[in-house]
């Protein structure tokens, strides 16, 4: 008898992941240092796989406006019912968003890239999503030459690289290959932050993008 295999990952709760520990606190503040308020005293910021909407959340108490895509049916329904405030809805990388939402002055990713299939799409996608000028927040676990001997030293390799993850990591970034990714897109590094542990082993790095 067949089994239909589900490509959805499930959220069964609205906490958020481990990452917010070390992520949320810079992604937070470049945004906030990184996009003045418009006219109308908004700041507005589209969360591109916002999974449960946890940090969708964390920036509208912090004052932004949020809109969320994240193709899970259950994080989006999580999300919604948490803050029905928020505009959070089943979406993904792989659709037309900039036509169905309109441009943004920002938009954030947090440890999503890894997961892509196709991160030239992603790439395409945010460059689309974001106004002339706008700029995006991307995170991703960081990867060198000096932290995988780290790893490979510690013993650790195989957990850190495991493919017994259902929905876990298919790319591998660095500074360098993230970089070219979006440059292909025309969008250029103005910063890259390592964040978690000291820098040499980071457990991710936020680029800063401007388009």
């Amino acid at each position: 008898m067949s089994k239909e295999i589900s490509t959805d990952f499930s959220y069964s709760t609205a906490e958020a992941l481990h990452t917010n520990a070390y992520l949320w606190a810079p992604a937070l503040h470049t945004l906030a240092e990184s996009i003045p308020p418009e006219p109308s005293g908004v700041r507005r910021v589209f969360d591109l796989r916002c999974g449960n909407g946890a940090f969708a959340r964390h920036l509208e108490s912090s004052g932004f406006e949020v809109t969320g895509v994240d193709p899970s049916k259950t994080g989006i329904e999580i999300g919604n019912r948490e803050s029905p405030s928020i505009r959070l809805e089943v979406g993904s990388a792989y659709e037309d968003l900039a036509a169905r939402y309109g441009r943004f002055p920002a938009v954030v990713s947090l440890e999503v890239v890894e997961h892509v299939y196709y991160p030239r799409i992603f790439a395409r996608c945010v460059h689309d999503l974001l106004e002339p000028g706008g700029v995006a927040i991307i995170s991703t676990p960081y990867h060198s030459y000096l932290k995988n001997l780290v790893l490979a030293l510690s013993g650790k390799m195989d957990a850190h690289f495991t493919a017994l993850w259902d929905h876990g990591h298919i790319k591998f970034w660095s500074v360098a290959t993230l970089t070219d990714l979006f440059s292909e897109q025309g969008m250029t590094v103005e910063r890259v932050i390592r964040a978690g542990r000291v820098p040499i082993i980071a457990k991710s790095m936020i680029l800063v993008l401007r388009k």
